[in-house]
């Protein structure tokens, strides 16, 4: 079972990692799926949806909970039937969850060139630090993207934009984690957030 990574954030709250390496049928073949999740993962059109959604199962597990511990509200946001508080995340052969007693959001992306491409439509006080010149432009960009898609998922507002709401103070690769701010409807929160690379990837989280 290839669990990739554990992070101890703090008492309260842990990150786990899964690296997607196996089929459909040996991620299937262990679970015991709630109806609707069963229908969902037969619905989807992508084995590799397939496989991400699978793996978040085993996560679960790795946690201590199955797939009927884990429902969803009305804006889509994962909630535990025991109270603490749930992300998750799943991008190509990586799928990542954060359990806390605290608020969480979670994000893995690829690092991708194409994401300087789209900058403007997510980046706008950040330009005030960004070097698009700069040999970490793109991973710098990722972070940012993972950032700002954490908070998303942590607040689970609808009519938030990533470019407007959304703030990610400067930061450095060295120090692994900075602080970011939502601005919406006249109020301002601010949350820690903390960032990692690994394999071309990049997995960032926020707590609350």
């Amino acid at each position: 079972m290839p669990l990739y990574k554990s992070i101890s954030v703090n008492t309260q709250t842990t990150v786990k990692i899964w690296k997607i390496e196996e089929s459909y049928d040996d991620l299937m073949r262990p679970l015991d799926l709630k109806p609707n999740s069963l229908e969902r993962v037969l619905g989807m059109k992508s084995e590799l949806h397939q496989r991400g959604f699978l793996s978040v199962r085993h996560l679960l597990r790795e946690f201590g909970y199955t797939d009927q511990d884990l429902f969803y509200d009305e804006y889509g946001k994962p909630h535990l039937k025991d109270g603490k508080h749930i992300s998750i995340t799943h991008s190509f052969t990586f799928s990542g969850v954060i359990v806390s007693d605290a608020e969480v959001g979670i994000d893995i992306e690829k690092q991708r060139e194409k994401i300087a491409i789209i900058a403007k439509k997510f980046v706008d006080y950040e330009f005030n630090y960004l070097k698009p010149e700069a040999e970490d432009y793109v991973r710098k960009l990722t972070v940012i993207w993972g950032i700002k898609e954490s908070l998303y998922k942590l607040f689970a507002t609808p009519g938030m934009l990533f470019r407007e709401h959304f703030l990610v103070i400067p930061f450095t690769f060295e120090d692994d984690e900075t602080v970011c701010w939502i601005d919406y409807d006249g109020r301002k929160y601010r949350y820690n957030s903390y960032y990692l690379e690994f394999e071309g990837f990049t997995c960032a989280y926020v707590l609350g």
